[in-house]
């Protein structure tokens, strides 16, 4: 059973996505088998994204991430990290496809309403930092 991060970001929470999100991934077989509603502190979230850490876009995506409630799961099935990155679509929501969720909902590269980690190394990393 492999295990994923997802983040429902400021701007899917603000917009009362959550239901319509969470349960694309339950339609796909997916199980959220822990869930939380927060408003995350820049400790957090600078430990999050520091891949990120040097990029000229970082200082809007921590601003972002912090305006608002985020909900945190731990989403688990078979193939859950691809699984839900193809459930979300593309970063950018110009190339992402209707019918994922960032085809369908988001409106720029900083606000498209979802995260999922990008492998199993980061799901486990980003899985430790949102839940102990």
């Amino acid at each position: 059973m492999e295990r994923t991060l997802v983040i429902i970001k400021p701007d899917g929470v603000e917009r009362g996505l959550i239901g319509e999100i969470i349960s694309r991934y339950e339609r796909k077989g997916l199980k959220i088998a822990a869930c939380k509603m927060l408003k995350a502190d820049r400790a957090t979230l600078e430990k999050h994204y520091i891949e990120h850490k040097e990029k000229p876009f970082y200082e809007e995506l921590i601003s972002y991430m912090m305006r608002g409630n985020i909900l945190v799961m731990i989403v688990e099935g078979s193939n859950a990290i691809k699984l839900a990155r193809k459930i979300n679509g593309s970063t950018d929501p110009v190339e992402a496809e209707l019918g994922t969720i960032r085809g369908d909902y988001a409106n720029t590269k900083t606000e498209n309403i979802v995260h999922a980690s990008d492998s199993l190394e980061a799901a486990e990393r980003e899985i430790s930092i949102w839940f102990n």
